[in-house]
């Protein structure tokens, strides 16, 4: 069983920033790779980054220069920090765990919704 909570969500006014958390943990033998997408009503599931394990990052071009991922690989962690946020950019982030359990396998979150207010 493989579990990825997120946290750190909220209620943030428009320039300010925001750090997501995602932490993968159960039976897991390596974390291959971890990303955040986001969600609004209505709308598809979109990548907002990823990054793997050896560290190789992909942007969504909507934040490209605003946000930054990250991860601590000995912690099955990672993270995201939102700088200069936009309203734009409210929705429900949800993190996906790439793992090795030894099948490659992936896990969604439950989702931490953000909020960006005007």
């Amino acid at each position: 069983q493989v579990r990825v909570v997120e946290s750190g969500g909220g209620l943030v006014q428009a320039g300010g920033s925001l750090r997501l958390s995602c932490v993968a943990s159960g039976s897991i033998v390596s974390v291959v790779a971890m990303g955040w997408y986001r969600q609004v009503p209505g709308k598809q599931r979109d990548l907002v980054a990823s990054i793997t394990s050896t560290g190789r990052t992909t942007y969504a071009e909507s934040v490209k220069g605003r946000f930054t991922i990250s991860r601590d690989n000995a912690a099955n962690a990672a993270y995201l920090q939102m700088n200069s946020v936009k309203p734009d950019d409210t929705a429900k982030y949800y993190c996906k765990a790439s793992v090795l359990t030894p099948r490659l396998e992936e896990y969604w979150g439950q989702g931490t919704q953000v909020t960006i207010s005007s």
